[in-house]
């Protein structure tokens, strides 16, 4: 099973259509994928203690766990991937191990283009996760009235949902 993680907490999302799609394709595919929205599991801030046994982040944990592989949609702010998917891999971060993770990145502009390497680093260096090395940066440009009109970049998500899955099953495999 893929798990697809929308991160932004915020109703207008470009990240979550990026999720969507990368769903969409997947079910096309006839791989199995499960859309795990961030706002229907309120998280605790990581705290290094009581946070841990938060239900939703058991039940997270549990989706995390059984997942080959996982896509991470995420809104960039201030050259970073936002703040509630680095609390969830804190409160998560065995689910994560020898994991294939590849993101969808949402952005005002170009000038974050490699900002989602250090997530990425850390994964790799902590997790031992295998990033997928294409990843798909979409600037606001490539969004209009809720949908995703770049035919590029529906391209891009297409083929990431794809190697993604294609590695996750490498990997369960070895």
């Amino acid at each position: 099973m893929i798990l697809i993680l929308s991160s932004s907490l915020n109703p207008d999302s470009n990240s979550r259509l990026l999720a969507a799609e990368a769903q969409r394709v997947l079910a096309q595919d006839g791989q199995p994928a499960t859309l795990l929205d961030l706002r229907d599991f309120p998280l605790p801030l990581c705290d290094g203690g009581p946070s841990y046994s938060h239900i939703n982040v058991t039940r997270v944990g549990e989706l995390l766990t059984q997942a080959d592989a996982i896509i991470v949609a995420t809104a960039i702010y201030n050259y970073d991937a936002n703040a509630a998917v680095k609390n969830l891999i804190e409160l998560t971060g065995s689910g994560w191990e020898n994991k294939a993770v590849g993101f969808l990145c949402a952005a005002g502009g170009m000038s974050s283009y490699m900002s989602i390497m250090s997530l990425a680093n850390s994964l790799m260096l902590d997790f031992r996760s295998v990033i997928v090395p294409r990843f798909v940066y979409a600037t606001s440009d490539a969004f209009k009235a809720g949908a995703i009109v770049d035919p590029d970049v529906l391209q891009r998500v297409a083929e990431l949902a794809r190697v993604t899955a294609r590695l996750g099953r490498f990997l369960k495999a070895a």
